[in-house]
């Protein structure tokens, strides 16, 4: 029997890698145009262009907010007639929902960050991955040409029977979004095949950072989750179209099956907005910590874990639907085991900046605003979850309170908190602290007064998406309105100091956090190909408790079509490199 002889390995000391500060060459200014941003296949490229995206669609979903808001100062018509209030709301949630919350930390911040983690020049299918910022910008211009030819009045959940007959351009509207989940398949698909092929030499699973495995949690439920909501627009689109009668109940079909398709998506898309928030949130407390993750293992499966759950726990949005006893009893029960996961990385973030070395840079504060956001969304959430509970808060502004602590007080904090920890690295540039801080305070007071008096309102009845209200809510709506006035004139503050540090701002040094991870051991902004040589990875990126300078990383080369790792990039501790 033929034998293959072992190859021979001998050992390399490893030295440590400096990155160039402040090169002159970057990916920014190596390829310059309009026509080389359009058909770059740059990741990082490629997510600033989804970056300004949805900050165009965030601020055009604020605005309308705040005209909503607006509306809602007295209990009569101020300035738009019911039906106009309808289509505001509606086109409010689409756009916030579909075009900035579920695209804004994957698609955006994921895009830039994902290959350096990974210590990879770009994505697995670089065509691919613009082939789905394109399909985005498609999606897009449907929902905008919808709203110009007769607007859409149902909801963002686009509710049958309703949506089958009411006028206004639906069709338009459902198929923006459905265009759209082939962005995010895509995007999903693309995200999922780097991490498994692409990763660094010595990157095993347990050295991924926990951002990379909440973004591959979050592929997996865009995978798997986004064609259901495909197959259910592309339904009610040919109900509306040929009267098939799938959900309408006068040609024998039944509206609640919308509900059960709509939901086995959406609520699975909740998690695509959070988990890669949640995977930011770990990157900010390590860092900002100066301490090793505590239970890295638990906050990386429960990501894992949160993705299954996610796909078993639709019908907790319809308790109030008709469905069978039993069946709402086992979705309440899935709907409290879900929070467990949850609670996990809520202790284990807490855990780690137990005597760790705190520094209250903008990022961290952002972390810890959500820290305490999120827990009020998710104990909101355990209480919805109570069958005898939800049927008295259901389509209230209790759930609009819940659902806004849930996506804004966790998932754009966490969005904040990623967009500054990574402005240095994406920009080169550094924005001024003190402004930033004192506008997280601003948006933290704005986002309470905003919808701490929601809860009360639901709890004593006020529905939601009421064009009008009795005389006893007022107050309570006076008091929304001004948070939320407050929250604007945050985000304005936000917009200007950001500007400000692209044109003006000190130049950022390569690590300007003293960040352990990967993406922090190259020059601020990028190469244009990320790393000058493959990256040998050593040590893990949370590995605080090893002295800094003995923090390093090694570095592949190749001579004569082979490959010899020589010197070092990234990972903490003296070692050495085993090669042929």
């Amino acid at each position: 029997m033929a034998t293959t002889e072992a190859p021979a390995y001998k050992k390399l000391q490893v030295k440590r890698f400096k990155p160039e500060e402040n090169p002159d060459k970057h990916y920014l200014n190596e390829e310059k145009g309009l026509w080389a941003w359009m058909t770059t296949v740059d990741h990082k490229k490629i997510g600033l262009m989804y970056l300004a995206s949805v900050a165009v669609f965030f601020f055009v979903g604020g605005v309308l907010a705040l005209l909503l808001r607006t509306e809602l100062l007295t209990p009569s018509q101020n300035f738009m007639d019911a039906d106009v209030y309808n289509q505001v709301f509606t086109l409010h949630g689409a756009i916030m929902i579909f075009f900035f919350l579920i695209p804004s930390v994957p698609a955006a911040l994921g895009n830039f960050i994902l290959p350096l983690q990974l210590g990879c020049k770009d994505v697995a299918f670089p065509r691919l991955n613009l082939a789905s910022f394109y399909i985005y910008v498609i999606g897009a211009l449907f929902t905008l040409f919808a709203i110009f030819t007769g607007g859409v009045d149902t909801g963002w959940t686009f509710y049958t029977p309703y949506s089958a007959s009411t006028g206004g351009n639906v069709m338009a509207m459902t198929l923006g979004v459905f265009i759209l989940g082939f962005s995010s398949i895509l995007t999903g698909v693309n995200f999922m095949t780097t991490i498994h092929k692409l990763r660094a030499p010595g990157m095993t699973w347990n050295k991924l950072s926990l951002n990379m495995w909440a973004l591959y949690a979050t592929s997996i439920i865009q995978i798997l989750a986004t064609p259901v909501l495909a197959i259910t627009l592309l339904l009610l689109t040919m109900e509306r179209a040929l009267g098939i009668g799938i959900f309408d109940p006068a040609l024998g079909g039944d509206p609640v099956l919308y509900q059960h398709f709509f939901w086995f998506y959406s609520h699975p898309a909740v998690y695509i907005m959070i988990v890669p928030g949640f995977g930011v949130i770990s990157e900010v407390i390590s860092t900002f910590s100066k301490k090793i993750i505590f239970g890295y293992w638990a906050i990386a499966l429960s990501s894992l874990a949160i993705a299954f759950i996610g796909f078993l726990v639709w019908g907790h949005h319809m308790f109030t639907a008709g469905q069978s006893s039993l069946a709402a009893m086992v979705f309440s029960f899935l709907t409290f085991l879900v929070g467990i996961p949850t609670g996990i990385k809520i202790f284990n973030w807490v855990a780690t900046m137990y005597k760790g070395s705190i520094d209250l840079k903008t990022p961290m504060v952002y972390a810890i605003i959500f820290l305490f956001l999120f827990m009020i969304g998710g104990f909101t959430g355990i209480m919805l979850g109570s069958l005898a509970v939800d049927i008295h808060l259901h389509d209230t502004y209790y759930v609009v309170a819940h659902f806004h602590y849930v996506m804004m007080g966790g998932m754009v904090m966490a969005f904040l908190a990623g967009l500054h920890y990574w402005w240095p690295k994406m920009f080169g540039k550094m924005y001024n602290e003190t402004i930033a801080k004192i506008t997280a305070g601003i948006i933290f007071v704005g986002f309470n007064m905003t919808f701490l008096p929601q809860f009360v309102m639901g709890s004593q009845g006020m529905p939601r998406r009421y064009f009008n209200y009795i005389d006893q809510f007022q107050g309570f709506h006076v008091t929304s309105t001004i948070g939320s006035y407050i929250i604007g004139l945050g985000f304005t503050i936000m917009f200007f100091y950001l500007l400000h540090s692209l044109l003006k701002g000190r130049r950022a040094s390569s690590n300007p956090w003293g960040s352990r991870a990967m993406e922090w051991q190259v020059s601020s902004p990028p190469p244009l190909h990320n790393f000058e040589h493959t990256p040998v990875v050593i040590n893990g990126p949370y590995d605080y408790h090893k002295p800094m300078s003995e923090f390093q990383l090694g570095i592949a080369s190749s001579h004569n079509g082979h490959h010899t790792h020589e010197t070092a990039d990234v990972h903490e501790t003296t070692g050495t490199v085993e090669k042929a």
